[in-house]
């Protein structure tokens, strides 16, 4: 079968996913590559248009077990003929429960015929160098297995000529899906000692909940944690100290420091 073009399609706040759907198209190997971010809101609502003969890999972070909700909003956009998919979701080493069920499914529902799934592992959002959980992923290794799935991808292409699709995907996961987590009350704040008012915490939020001028306010019910803000700050000047996000921080930094490997669904 062959490929019109490889499109990546992903919400990546923090860049975790960005990454890992990159390696994987590398090993791919399929040209031109043409990347539709739908992170932020600056993009999120642009005409997508229709996906035909592309190869499309999809890809989101995990939150609690679900996909965000202004990923699968985002995604919505999209309209697929037929389209094979491959669909990827990256958690932050505690479980990815039923995000990948509900990404298959999503996909589904918008045209797209899933043939190959995967689990990866992202520095998870709340990670801090005092509290670290799952720091510095994907690492190398990580990376080395995305671009080992991507040509078991591309060899399953050379040597079937298509990618299956009588055979129906199956991935983990429950439906009905996990109830989702309630909305944490509180942002991320900036500490003015330090901040140069740069703009870069509202350049890379994805809900458009910072504004910058003189000084950074933030809309505590726009903010969805992801704490992207509070890692691309060039000078620090943001943390998330919310009470309860730094119990969950604790939490995960207690009883999920083993380290857990991608899972794959080729």
């Amino acid at each position: 079968m062959n490929f019109s073009s490889l499109k990546l399609a992903y919400f990546s706040p923090t860049g975790t996913t960005k990454k890992v759907l990159e390696a994987i198209a590398e090993g791919i190997g399929i040209e031109p590559v043409e990347h539709l971010s739908v992170t932020s809101t600056n993009t999120a609502m642009k005409p997508l248009g229709n996906f035909t003969d592309e190869l499309v890999v999809i890809g989101a972070p995990v939150y609690a077990g679900r996909l965000p909700e202004d990923a699968v909003k985002r995604f919505k956009h999209f309209r697929a003929q037929g389209t094979r998919a491959i669909l990827v979701v990256v958690y932050g080493n505690r479980d990815y429960e039923d995000s990948l069920l509900e990404l298959t499914d999503l996909s589904r529902e918008l045209g797209f015929i899933p043939v190959a799934s995967a689990a990866f592992i992202g520095e998870h959002s709340f990670s801090t160098k005092d509290v670290p959980i799952a720091t510095g992923r994907p690492d190398k290794k990580d990376l080395e297995k995305a671009v080992a799935f991507g040509l078991t991808i591309k060899q399953r292409i050379s040597d079937l000529g298509s990618l299956d699709t009588t055979v129906s995907l199956k991935v983990p996961g429950n439906f009905p899906y996990k109830t989702r987590m309630p909305p944490i009350e509180g942002a991320a704040r900036t500490l003015a000692s330090v901040c140069t008012t740069c703009g870069t915490c509202a350049e890379v939020c994805p809900k458009g909940a910072i504004k910058v001028n003189t000084t950074v306010e933030t809309d505590p019910n726009l903010c969805i944690k992801c704490c992207a803000c509070v890692k691309e700050c060039p000078t620090q000047a943001r943390i998330m100290d919310i009470p309860f996000v730094r119990k969950i921080a604790a939490w995960l930094n207690e009883n999920y420091t083993h380290r857990k490997e991608p899972e794959l669904f080729p």
